[in-house]
């Protein structure tokens, strides 16, 4: 077979690999691809009356990379035919029976096709290396996914590079002893109250790994997502992580929409064991373990409550601190609650902005409506459900 020369291949592998911090594999596994596309883009150019290609065309060719030797070899499989009607795909039977005394038409031959220096020109070369640094920044791409696809929804930490426009691009490790890779953490992820410089660390939760060939990292990472919420408490409560105490639901406003409305979060727990506390569990001896949680947090503030299967109680608990004089579910099947709290407590129910009742509702899936004890009609409530129940039931 012929090999076309290319002086340097095993250095150049080398270095490139060091350079994109990418295994030999990956760039030779892109510089066939690179090669195999000057290869085509030189077929094209002897054949040109043929118009258009399709995309599968040359899906019979493949090049074969010698380090040994430093070159490659261009390999093509064809049909052998009577009359070739496609020059890329076929060989005659009277060539190859020259060679081959008992192929037959309808077999398949491997031929080597590799291009002299000449005739594989300088315009082929030019594409050649214009697509490897396409391929390999697709070989690290392809790396980056197969190395964090198993980690979205775990926590990394995430060290400050640069910013780019509202972002902060971070670096972050899937282990000790893997390279840094870039995550973009973008402006609606982050906290109002994170302090981002250069080089300071952050826990950040891997919410997606991007697929496809889009610029920038691939990786988004968020400081606002529940799940690092969840992360936090599992890290800090061992009956958590030994599934003594679990986390029912979560309920989190890192960036609320009103900026004189700080980050909250409302978190429903619960235990199978009689003895033991859950809420206490969470919050710990002096309050050490949520302590921690809302360091981390940068002060974001945090509910803890019991979760119940009595949704009268889960709705009251999770209006906590305001006191709740009673729960009426008003229409279960719409999943629509009245509470009913004392004038004084308004306020402290619904909360600054309406969060603290917002929040209630994305917890427990009922619309919760905060009522004013001493106004409460009940008669004219009942009457304004059954309409509408009966609305309901009509429709």
């Amino acid at each position: 077979m012929t090999i076309y020369r290319l002086p340097g291949l095993r250095a150049m592998i080398n270095e490139i690999s060091q350079e994109r911090n990418l295994p030999k594999h990956a760039v030779h596994q892109a510089l066939k691809e690179a090669l195999l596309k000057g290869y085509e883009r030189y077929r094209r150019s002897l054949r040109p009356d043929h118009g258009h290609f399709e995309e599968d065309h040359f899906a019979n060719f493949e090049v074969e990379l010698d380090t040994e030797q430093e070159g490659f070899r261009i390999l093509a499989t064809k049909a052998i035919t009577e009359t070739v009607e496609n020059p890329d795909r076929e060989i005659a039977l009277a060539d190859v029976i020259e060679v081959v005394q008992d192929a037959r038409v309808g077999d398949t031959v491997l031929l080597d096709v590799t291009p002299d220096h000449q005739e594989f020109g300088r315009m082929a070369a030019m594409q050649t290396k214009q697509v490897l640094a396409q391929k390999l920044r697709d070989q690290q791409r392809r790396l980056v996914q197969e190395e964090f696809k198993d980690l979205e929804g775990t926590v990394l930490m995430g060290r400050v590079l640069r910013f780019e426009r509202r972002s902060v691009i971070m670096a972050v490790r899937s282990d000790a002893s893997q390279p840094e890779v870039e995550a973009e953490l973008p402006k609606r992820e982050q906290l109002p109250n994170d302090n981002y410089r250069a080089n300071s660390t952050f826990k950040v939760y891997l919410k997606r790994v991007k697929e496809g060939p889009q610029r920038g990292p691939q990786l988004e990472v968020s400081r606002a997502d529940a799940g690092l919420v969840v992360y936090l408490f599992a890290n800090e409560v061992p009956e958590i992580e030994d599934e003594v105490v679990r986390i029912v639901a979560i309920a989190r406003e890192a960036n609320p929409p009103n900026h004189k409305v700080g980050p909250r979060t409302k978190i429903a727990v619960d235990t199978l064991e009689r003895d033991v506390d859950p809420v206490g569990a969470c919050i710990g001896a002096r309050g050490s373990r949520i302590q921690a949680v809302v360091n981390e947090l940068r002060g974001e503030k945090i509910d803890v409550i019991r979760w119940s299967p009595d949704p009268a109680t889960y709705i009251a608990n999770s209006l906590s601190p305001a006191p709740v004089e009673e729960v009426r579910l008003i229409n279960p099947e719409a999943r629509i609650a009245h509470v009913l709290v004392a004038p004084d407590k308004v306020s402290q129910a619904i909360g600054k902005e309406g969060q603290n009742v917002r929040l209630a509702t994305r917890l427990t899936g009922w619309k919760i409506e905060v009522r004013d004890s001493s106004q409460y009609n009940y008669e004219e409530e009942d009457r304004l459900a059954m309409t509408a129940l009966e609305e309901q039931v009509a429709s």
